[in-house]
């Protein structure tokens, strides 16, 4: 129950920071969070520190807890990325994790062609075909889950350890997407297409071949989400100076 309670208040508070409904700069006390959450004590402090190392909070003695901007958060959390996905700012979430990946997966992908093992090529091919089957058949849970594990082995699979961990990042997207009705239920032939070449040249040992087609696969993802990102401002992180 306590695990329950904690869940729920790290998703309340965060959720309602995230969405602006507690704007930056506002201070609330602990003991008001316990009144209004109806939860222990333990429970909000626990819910406090989770929120302190995201950077959505601090505490701040003798005056409560503050919330603090945007530019503060912890853009790669699953968590953080989930809760904007969920508001206002899905454009702009959207957008920076296309980007992101749009950087990455290209060369992620060329760099597990030089250096994936025999068993997650093969295992990628595998993926890649049954994500082709599961699209033309509309089977859209099946297809997601098919989706981020395709993505996953191809960060995983470069062999560089700071690819790998943005697969948490990446299967919050895929999920939001399908979540928020930004995925067909039948993606594109060609898209489908593209994803088996980037396996298959990977698997084949052609990195500009599994490069060329991820970028396809990204170019083609920009362009169908680009009008959801129109009108969304941009986060301009302060740059600051070593003393």
């Amino acid at each position: 129950m306590s695990t329950s309670l904690h869940h729920r208040a790290i998703e309340n508070l965060g959720t309602r920071i995230v969405a602006g409904d507690l704007p930056t700069g506002h201070v609330v006390l602990a003991e008001q969070l316990e009144d209004e959450l109806k939860v222990s004590r333990s429970v909000v402090r626990e819910a406090v520190r989770v929120l302190q190392s995201l950077g959505l909070v601090e505490t701040i003695k003798r005056v409560g807890i503050r919330v603090l901007p945007s530019s503060n958060w912890n853009p790669f959390d699953p968590q953080v990325i989930r809760w904007r996905l969920a508001g206002e700012g899905r454009g702009a979430q959207l957008r920076s994790l296309a980007e992101l990946r749009s950087a990455v997966e290209p060369v992620a992908a060329e760099l597990a062609a030089l250096n994936a093992p025999a068993g997650l090529r093969r295992e990628l091919v595998e993926i890649s075909h049954a994500m082709r089957d599961a699209g033309e058949a509309g089977d859209v849970p099946r297809f997601l889950e098919l989706d981020i594990h395709f993505h996953s082995l191809l960060l995983s699979g470069s062999g560089n350890e700071m690819f790998a961990n943005l697969m948490g990042q990446v299967a919050e997207t895929l999920t939001g997407r399908t979540v928020h009705g930004l995925m067909p239920d039948h993606p594109h032939e060609t898209a489908l297409q593209w994803h088996v070449d980037v396996a298959e040249a990977i698997a084949a040992g052609d990195g500009p071949a599994a490069r060329d087609a991820s970028n396809r696969i990204m170019r083609r993802t920009m362009s169908e989400m680009e009008k959801s990102w129109t009108e969304q401002p941009r986060v301009f992180i302060p740059v600051r100076r070593q003393p």
